[in-house]
């Protein structure tokens, strides 16, 4: 079942997944709190398992009315059932609503077959990001 959730929600997924179990406090975005920005949680009965942020924010050389998705993460042990893909349907239809053109995300470059599967395109090459890894910008028009 797919629900709103407040930012500090994501916090654990995002450190066991994202973060490599870093400290909560450094899994806070300053997008978090954004107007016009929502966090989503996946719950597989009373457990949270999978999450995402989506925040307006246009994405360079792309246009207006974006947003921009952010902290994706699925616990390990819930891959693959189709939860993230849920999730994302469930956003865009979300962001339909708003009449966002797009979605757009910096996307690990272990996670692009999961957006190719979505509808995104790369918009990017491949980019390091510090600490984190190689990802690509990634966007789908939704509009």
């Amino acid at each position: 079942m797919i629900k709103y959730i407040a930012a500090t929600d994501t916090l654990p997924l995002r450190s066991k997944v994202l973060r490599k179990d870093a400290p909560l406090e450094q899994c806070v975005f300053p997008a978090d709190e954004v107007e016009g920005g929502f966090h989503l949680g996946y719950f597989a009965g009373t457990s949270l398992v999978c999450i995402a942020t989506f925040y307006p924010e246009d994405c360079a050389e792309q246009g207006v009315g974006g947003f921009r998705l952010r902290g994706m993460a699925t616990d390990p042990a819930f891959m693959g059932k189709g939860y993230g893909a849920e999730l994302i349907k469930f956003a865009i239809n979300k962001l339909r609503s708003v009449n966002a053109s797009y979605i757009w995300c910096d996307a690990r470059s272990l996670a692009v077959g999961f957006y190719k599967k979505l509808g995104f395109e790369f918009i990017s090459e491949e980019f390091e990001v510090t600490g984190i890894g190689p990802h690509f910008k990634m966007i789908k028009i939704i509009q």
